[in-house]
């Protein structure tokens, strides 16, 4: 392995009988793009790896790509937190991209064009997003999801304090990396998933790229994972598969209902009618509530409100049927996206203000704080209901 002299960010390899330029990037400097189209031109390689998977390419290459989603089918295949997820790590970047005058992953974009001039072929590095994200949600507890939700909705507003001299540093480095690598110290699955597990992803796809010539672009966050799995022997197959749910989780879903509804039977066969009524009626009321408080929150139509209000004390004990996807169905019908909601999507998502007003995000909002108020519902409930026997 020999590392460039004018360059920390060049990396040469090999791989058997193939040779291998690895080049580190920020994913919004001017100076990556104008970096990877020199040494593209130099070295004229007869393949071009780059940091995408197929969804990226395609929504990188086709500029009305988010015009095609079906919101309604996002939230009946339980992806609302993977989408959401997505669009709030695009909205961090974009943020950093528009300080700097420049469109996010353009290195990227750069590399692709350059490579089509000169002939080469272009090689897909990157998993799956979906694959990660769902990976990543999959593992973990739903206060994690919710604390990473967060996290990262206030990235957001973070991109706006970054100083002069942190900009410089980004300009160095992978954007979403830095980011990820500070919440990955409070949440380490995050990290793994995010970051080393596509870094042994992506040092398996650049080795396996097609040409005895292969210039691989990649983000800078990942160049030091990449050379120390250089030598390894990778298998992807596990990495490309989502894990299923935990056998406890899955149980859970079965046991907290039944143990609600026998605690119910319970409260009307030693406590009586009243007592009975009593727990019922704290029981629709603390999951109504505050399912309702919620949607309220992602400032819902008022059908979508009052749908929380009702669904929630009924799908909490349902394990099939969360009181978000009702509410969230709801709201698509209520509030039905327009193409123009897609088409200012990508301007939206750089602000607070417009995850609430763009009509995709608002329905996102509303089945994740939905879902947050129904769970809480329940907790808040048990109590409530002991107290009435």
């Amino acid at each position: 392995m020999q590392t460039d002299d004018n360059n920390h960010m060049i990396h040469r390899l090999r791989h058997g009988e193939k040779q291998v330029i690895l080049v580190g990037t920020a994913h919004v400097s001017r100076q990556s793009v104008d970096l990877v189209r020199r040494l593209i031109e130099e070295e004229k390689p007869d393949t071009v790896c780059v940091e995408l998977c197929q969804a990226r390419y395609q929504a990188m290459r086709r500029k009305d790509n988010w015009q095609n989603t079906d919101i309604v089918k996002v939230i009946r295949e339980k992806k609302t937190y993977v989408l959401l997820s997505n669009l709030i790590l695009a909205a961090f970047q974009r943020r950093i991209a528009a300080r700097l005058d420049i469109q996010p992953g353009q290195e990227m974009l750069q590399a692709v064009e350059s490579a089509e001039a000169i002939g080469a072929q272009v090689h897909l590095a990157d998993r799956d997003i979906r694959t990660t994200l769902s990976r990543t949600l999959r593992s973990l507890s739903l206060w994690q999801k919710t604390k990473l939700f967060f996290q990262l909705l206030l990235s957001i507003s973070d991109a706006d304090d970054i100083d002069a001299e942190q900009i410089e540093k980004l300009k160095r480095q992978d954007v979403l990396d830095a980011v990820l690598s500070e919440i990955g110290q409070d949440l380490p699955t995050v990290r793994k998933t995010l970051i080393d597990e596509r870094d042994l992803y992506m040092t398996a796809r650049i080795r396996s790229a097609p040409g005895s010539k292969v210039l691989a672009v990649v983000g800078a966050g990942h160049l030091q994972g990449i050379l120390r799995h250089w030598q390894e022997s990778i298998d992807l197959e596990p990495l490309e598969t989502i894990p299923p749910k935990s056998h406890w989780l899955s149980l859970a879903k079965w046991i907290i209902p039944l143990g609600i509804l026998a605690l119910l039977a319970y409260g009307f066969a030693a406590g009586g009618s009243r007592a009975g009524r009593n727990m019922l009626a704290w029981w629709v009321a603390a999951n109504g509530i505050l399912a309702g408080l919620g949607a309220l929150a992602a400032l819902a139509h008022p059908l979508t409100i009052a749908s929380s209000v009702l669904a929630a004390p009924l799908t909490s004990l349902n394990p099939m049927i969360a009181a978000g996807w009702v509410s969230g169905l709801v709201e698509a019908f209520s509030r039905k996206p327009q193409v123009r909601d897609f088409e200012t999507l990508h301007k939206d998502i750089q602000s607070f203000k417009g995850f609430w007003k763009n009509k995709v995000t608002r329905i996102l909002l509303v089945v994740v704080f939905t879902n947050l108020g129904s769970s809480l519902g329940t907790f808040v409930a048990l109590p409530l209901m002991m107290r009435a026997l």
